[in-house]
């Protein structure tokens, strides 16, 4: 299986009274997730499911995303992908599911803790960028994932 780790672009400020949770991704952060996802969508990228963050930020992104693709991809809202998740939780999820190619928006610090944990190197540290996009192979889903990082592409490689 095929794993896609984007986090979502660059969002805006908390407006007064307002939440986290609903912050919007701006102007400039659609349009380096928009370059990014053209830019792997050339590798032939086609993830059939989207999983993402139920927070506005991660939605957003994950629409991009998906229009970008062709809207064939079903998106999937899931709490396993907010900032405070883990990266068993969101495994356990998504081990299950049978497709070649997948594709989880969300936060950080769990995303690059999650990249760490589907390469089975704990220690590894992993700076994922606002927009930027990992791709793991995992071989047949198991208990522990022992994957093989493909690459990995920041807004700034894309050219945005």
């Amino acid at each position: 299986m095929r794993i896609y780790i984007l986090r979502h672009g660059i969002a805006e400020d908390v407006r007064p009274g307002g939440s986290d949770g609903e912050r919007a991704l701006t102007r400039e952060g659609e349009q380096k997730v928009r370059r990014v996802i053209e830019r792997a969508r050339h590798g032939k990228m086609a993830p059939s499911v989207i999983f993402t963050s139920p927070l506005r930020r991660a939605v957003e992104t994950a629409a991009v995303a998906s229009a970008i693709l062709g809207d064939h991809a079903k998106t999937v809202t899931t709490d396993v992908l907010l900032p405070s998740g883990s990266p068993q939780r969101v495994w356990k999820e998504i081990r299950g599911v049978r497709t070649a190619e997948l594709m989880l928006v969300g936060h950080e610090p769990l995303l690059s803790s999650l990249a760490a944990f589907l390469l089975n190197c704990p220690d590894l540290v992993v700076e994922m960028k606002k927009g930027a996009l990992l791709s793991i192979d995992v071989e047949e889903p198991s208990h522990e994932p022992h994957g093989v990082l493909q690459w990995m592409l920041t807004p700034k490689l894309a050219g945005a």
